[in-house]
């Protein structure tokens, strides 16, 4: 099938020459610093964008996190992190295009959910001379390809190779600390309660997990469309139950389970893990976004399975990364 282009109304002037394409799972940058996000659009970036709108937390992490702080000028709602991210201007998906025209933001930063879900709005900033990028990587590899692209988009590219190198090599000092522990911690790891869903064996929490020394009791687990979440079910999790020694349970905004609820779920009293008060909760924003706080993830997990594995040196692994420890 051929690639659908859509040229753009405006033109950008020299900040960058756009086009977009059909909607695709991947996203991708070329030598010539072309980027194609995925929903297909192609953008050849001639000079870093200046005024950032970020309507996803992940993406307004990583440009604080780059040092972009002065050149954005506005994120989405409900942002928690950095604090400083709840001094700027607001905006939502939902907000009339003519409050993201007054802002004079040459570039917005979407997922696809937003991408898929708003498309009048989208294809308004695009006929006004903005542009749009939509990217959310599911998987850790994914990650690093996706921070270099907020680099050629910003012009910090050496700041986000920094993070990758950084990342790396904490990974491989939490990796040292479990290289001996025989036989490891077998988990399931919750992603959705209401649904009985686990994660995808490649997904960041699964990567956290295993990081920290952890065995995916869900490995198996059957994936639900292109996502990182996976089908597992009760009756496969009750099949596996004398084996789960650690139940973790991702939170966030649209996944609220509680330790008790957990525990009082019909069936869950013959899980091992129910059974030895092993169960416990995992913000979400440290272990399924793409951001350097999944370091902090891994240390909080490490922290609940391997205590005395993960003590005062695996906190200095976390600060010579530049990330803090999370709160407990």
């Amino acid at each position: 099938m051929k690639v659908l282009r859509m040229v753009l109304v405006i033109a950008l002037a020299a900040w960058v020459l756009p086009c977009s394409a059909a909607a695709g799972a991947r996203f991708s940058l070329g030598e010539t610093y072309t980027i194609i996000d995925q929903a297909g659009r192609e953008l050849t970036v001639a000079r870093p964008f200046l005024r950032l709108i970020s309507l996803y937390g992940a993406h307004t992490e990583n440009l604080f996190a780059l040092g972009l702080n002065p050149r954005i000028v506005g994120v989405g709602r409900n942002e928690a992190f950095p604090p400083a991210a709840k001094q700027k201007p607001v905006f939502s998906y939902r907000d009339d295009p003519e409050k993201f025209l007054a802002a004079r933001p040459d570039l917005v930063l979407v997922r696809p959910m937003i991408d898929r879900g708003y498309p009048g709005l989208m294809q308004r900033l695009e006929k006004s001379g903005i542009s749009v990028v939509s990217i959310q990587p599911n998987t850790v590899e994914e990650m690093f390809d996706y921070w270099r692209i907020l680099g050629v988009l910003t012009g910090t590219e050496s700041r986000a190779a920094d993070m990758t190198v950084r990342f790396k090599r904490a990974v491989a000092a939490f990796k040292d600390l479990t290289a001996d522990i025989e036989p490891k911690k077998q988990v399931y790891f919750e992603a959705i309660h209401s649904k009985m869903k686990t994660f995808t064996p490649q997904a960041m929490a699964i990567f956290a997990l295993e990081t920290a020394g952890g065995i995916n009791i869900a490995a198996d687990a059957r994936q639900v469309r292109t996502t990182n979440i996976a089908e597992y079910g009760k009756e496969r999790i009750l099949s596996r139950s004398s084996e789960i020694q650690v139940y973790l349970a991702q939170y966030g905004a649209m996944n609220r389970p509680s330790v008790a609820a957990i525990k009082a779920e019909p069936g869950f009293t013959v899980i091992r893990a129910v059974q030895t008060d092993d169960v416990y909760l995992i913000d979400e924003m440290i272990v399924s976004r793409p951001t350097m706080r999944l370091l902090a993830g891994i240390y909080q997990i490490g922290r609940i399975l391997y205590p005395e594995h993960f003590d005062h040196r695996a906190l200095q692994i976390l600060k010579t990364a530049g990330v803090n420890p999370p709160a407990e």
